[in-house]
């Protein structure tokens, strides 16, 4: 037995002589359907099984069905969903519920004693109205409350401790316990034997003090099996048990949060008809296929609980067929061909579709990978580079939409170009089994995968190249729309973690300090350090797949479906769900419920001429010429097939850009650009989806053209100038990767942040002072320096005020602002906010006075307001405008 087990097993003895003994304890009838409603604990529990398998070992005979409904951020009235998902009674009538166990009271706790009252009387009302229900054609269903467990201090002072959250939690435990009473329904409280549990554990049994890991929930399986049921039972989890339970969430998972809902029972399950079925009827079949199978699991685990021997493989034999549409492609009326969208279904070769690109004079292309060479390489739709200079790619092979009876086998890909010479040489498998990873990023220790409705952890932890551990870090989102799915990973300078979503997506995400609802397309943000968790940009973009900053902390946004960029400033005010900023292309679908003018467009900072767009990024390369430092780069996947150009300049508060020839283009329809970034070297990266058919909405989501083998990666360099020789950055010294924060190229530096990200705080932060009073205040480049310095302050949760006062009054208004823009985010750590604001607020600089507006949108009071409307002392722009007018909804909410 491992130590670790061995340490759960006298845990949860201890634990088990504090849990209070319900006075009835829940009786389970034979065939009972089990359901699971409420937050993010009990959604977790379909994930880590250790619960449900000792369920069926204890009751191995009574042949019980569960199935988790539960969403995190859910309350008890307020669930929010995408379009046509289903009220909560469609879903338990369909799973047909004899007992419905309710986890609710962490989100709610947040609300503190003023919300207690609200939280009775709901809670109260769902139990009556639940007992009145008949799902199961059988009687009433019999209702058991589950109590929030206890917020672990994980002895991190980046984290909160959760001694003001355990005094909510208790309090809110105690009102369902006497809504229990109040209405005879079940209660089991986790709150107290898990306060017990934490403080008596040497382990961490939390992610972040709130959500259980999996030695948690392996923890707690005992303890909530013998609040329902009473003492008695196994407390070991039978590893046979839990492979079949395992097995059988995984098909409810997909079932149940079915991916591409939207184009299933939203409106666009009406699109992609071949003439007879549309993407309703062709994935409501595989929805129904996923119900049988799931049963023929629940099977299974009866047999395997009893000790019966079953198959090696489940025979899902007796499931009804597949309905297979026709292609829409083809033909003179080919409506997506006659509009330009459609590639060809003769795929060239990569040395044939190379005479096809055209490049400005004095650039050149070079093929990095394809699948010719490496088979794995199948739709690739986002790439980065780790802190060894080696390029990572994500796949997603099963795209749209993984099909039943099928290998889940999306992929992170990890190439080496062992000669230097451009070409990759190896590939390999980072991690499989992904679903629709549409991006990730690279950083602390790790690398953080999208996989909807979830943002995963992977590491490798033995230096193999292939992950080990696998967390799922957030989770909450939505999954209404895979081309819609999160995208876009960008740290930001300061150490937040950002990410976007588009349209369609109702998503709830919970954390150590309170829950965060987001609808209809933003942006996220989440510092890993601290476990802090939010709205980054909430505005009605239609499918924003692009992000990156500029050498200031300015960042920009390519929105993919309407092909527009968008400066980010003035959008990145707060402003709460429902609300959202005005002026998206979604907007004048939204604005009743969100707000504003809808017939509002927020300006572009450069005229849009073609459509779509994916991923961006700001040329940083002192290989490529002078003139084209700082030029805004995204890729366009059907108009142009083309890696479009734009310079920019600063105007007002804000930027210009202007169009200028495109990077590179080509006359190969195939040709899909999604994601472009500078390499180490200096050189351009871009990953070519490669696919004649692309999107949603123009053909079926199973339409059997589309393809699932091509990909390529491709990489531009300009001919008369040399390569940078990369620098060295995992495995530097602090002192080696400070003075990389002085280099010229953005992502050297954005990389070197990284790096120091991962190390010690206590190691970085002395080097880092002395490598600040080594600077020259003579510098051209000084304040810049400083700035840096203050991103790896911010970075690593230390709140420097000399430094962040100092660069508030810099020489360089790009410095004052992006310094406003740190006060921000220390906005409620510093002991003199609006003596800070009130001297950027009336700046000789617009920009600057706008990040004050902005920043001003975080507080709360009159005083706020006050100083908000101090900037119209001095010219306001319509960016610093909108920015003025955001700020005061926002205050006034």
């Amino acid at each position: 037995m491992s130590r670790l087990s061995a340490l759960l097993i006298a845990l949860a003895s201890l634990t088990l002589i504090s849990t209070p003994t319900p006075a009835a304890p829940l009786e389970l009838n034979k065939g009972d359907r089990i359901c699971l409603v409420g937050n993010a604990l009990g959604e977790r529990m379909q994930h880590q099984n250790s619960w449900e398998s000792l369920l069926h070992q204890r009751f191995a005979a009574k042949q019980l069905v569960v199935r988790n409904l539960c969403f995190p951020g859910d309350e008890p009235f307020l669930r929010i969903r995408s379009q046509n998902f289903g009220e909560p009674d469609v879903h338990l009538a369909h799973s047909k519920a004899d007992v419905v166990l309710y986890f609710f009271g962490f989100n709610e706790s947040f609300a503190g004693e003023a919300g207690l009252e609200s939280f009775r009387e709901e809670m109260t009302r769902l139990v009556q109205e639940t007992q009145e229900k008949n799902y199961s054609g059988e009687g009433n269903p019999r209702v058991v409350l589950i109590s929030p467990i206890a917020f672990e201090d994980i002895g991190d002072p980046n984290v909160t401790s959760g001694a003001e959250q355990n005094r909510n939690l208790e309090a809110y435990t105690k009102v369902l316990k006497e809504v229990a009473g109040k209405t005879g329904a079940g209660f089991v409280d986790l709150y107290h034997p898990t306060k017990t549990l934490f403080e008596n554990s040497k382990e961490q049994l939390t992610l972040n003090g709130c959500h259980l890991n999996e030695d948690g929930y392996r923890a707690l399986a005992p303890i909530l099996n013998e609040g329902l049921f009473g003492s008695g039972g196994p407390t070991q989890v039978d590893p046979a048990v839990k492979a079949e339970v395992d097995d059988k969430n995984f098909h409810w998972w997909h079932r149940y949060r079915a991916v591409n809902g939207y184009s299933i029972y939203g409106a666009r399950g009406t699109a992609g008809s071949d003439g007879t079925y549309r993407n309703r009827e062709v994935m409501e079949r595989e929805r129904e296929i996923l119900d049988q199978m799931t049963a023929n699991r629940d099977q299974r685990i009866w047999a395997v609980a009893q000790g019966q021997q079953v198959a090696d493989k489940v025979d899902d034999g007796n499931t009804l067929p597949f309905i297979n549409p026709k292609t829409n492609v083809g033909g003179d009326d080919d409506v997506n061909a006659k509009r330009g969208k459609l590639g060809s279904l003769d795929y060239l070769t990569s040395a044939e579709q190379m005479k096809h690109f055209k490049l400005p004079k004095g650039y050149e292309i070079q093929l990095v990978a394809s699948e010719e060479q490496f088979p794995e390489l199948a739709n690739p739709v986002s790439l980065n580079f780790d802190n060894k200079g080696r390029l990572w790619v994500s796949t997603m092979q099963s795209y749209p939409h993984w099909k039943p009876k099928t290998e889940l086998a999306d992929k992170l890909l990890i190439f080496e170009d062992h000669d230097k010479d451009g070409r990759a040489d190896e590939c390999k498998v980072f991690a499989d089994g992904l679903h629709q990873p549409t991006g990730f990023e690279i950083g602390r220790g790790g690398v953080y995968v999208a996989m909807q409705p979830d943002i995963l952890y992977l590491k490798d932890t033995d230096g193999d190249d292939k992950a080990d551990v696998r967390i799922r870090q957030l989770i909450g989102f939505d999954s209404a729309d895979t081309h819609h799915g999160l995208a876009a990973f960008e740290w930001g300078p300061g150490g937040n973690l950002y990410f976007q979503e588009g349209t369609f997506k109702y998503s709830q995400v919970e954390s150590p300090y309170g829950l965060t609802r987001l609808h209809e397309a933003g942006i996220w943000k989440y510092d890993p350090r601290t476990e802090r968790f939010g709205v980054h940009v909430n505005f009605a973009f239609s499918n924003p797949w692009g992000h990156v900053f500029d050498k200031w902390g300015q960042d920009f946004i390519a929105d993919a479906s309407p092909g527009y960029s968008f400066w980010a400033a003035p959008l990145s005010g707060r402003i709460d769900y429902p609300l959202k900023h005005p002026g998206g292309t979604q907007h004048r679908r939204l604005a009743k419920e969100t707000g504003g003018d809808p017939k509002f467009l927020f300006p572009t900072f450069y005229k849009k001429r073609t459509r779509p767009s994916a991923g961006c990024e700001i040329i940083s390369s002192r290989h490529f010429p002078d003139d084209v430092q700082g030029n805004f780069l995204v890729t366009n996947c059907i108009g142009d097939r083309a890696v479009l150009n734009h310079k920019v300049r600063e105007e007002g508060s804000g930027f210009v850009g202007e169009e200028v020839e495109p990077l590179v283009s080509c006359e190969d329809g195939n040709f899909r650009p999604v994601d472009v970034q500078m390499a180490p070297d200096g050189s351009i990266y871009i990953v070519d989806w490669h696919n004649a058919l692309i999107g949603h909405l123009q053909h079926n989501l199973r339409d059997p053209n589309r393809d699932h083998s091509h990909g390529r990666i491709w990489r531009v360099t300009y001919k008369d100038r040399p390569l940078i020789e990369p620098p060295q950055i995992a495995g530097a010294s602090i002192e080696q990767l400070l003075k990389l924060l002085k280099e010229p190229e953005d992502r050297t530096r954005y990389r070197a942040r990284r790096e120091l990200a991962e190390r010690k705080t206590s190691d970085v932060l002395p080097q880092l002072k002395r490598w600040m009073d080594l600077l020259s205040a003579n510098h051209a480049d000084y304040e810049h320096h400083l700035l840096e310095s203050l991103w790896v302050h911010q970075t690593h949760n230390n709140v420097n005020m000399p430094l962040l006062e100092q660069l508030l009054q810099a020489k360089d208004h790009r410095a004052r602002a992006a310094a406003t823009r740190v006060l921000s985010f220390w906005i409620n750590d510093v002991s003199n906010p609006l003596q800070l604001v009130s001297r950027q607020i009336a700046d000789s600089h617009p920009r600057v006075r706008l990040e004050a507006v902005r920043a001003l949108s975080f507080m709360e009071g009159e005083a706020a307001m006050e100083l908000a409307l101090e900037v119209l002392a001095n010219d306001v722009d319509d960016y610093l405008q909108y920015t003025l007018d955001e700020t005061m909804r926002a205050l006034e909410q």
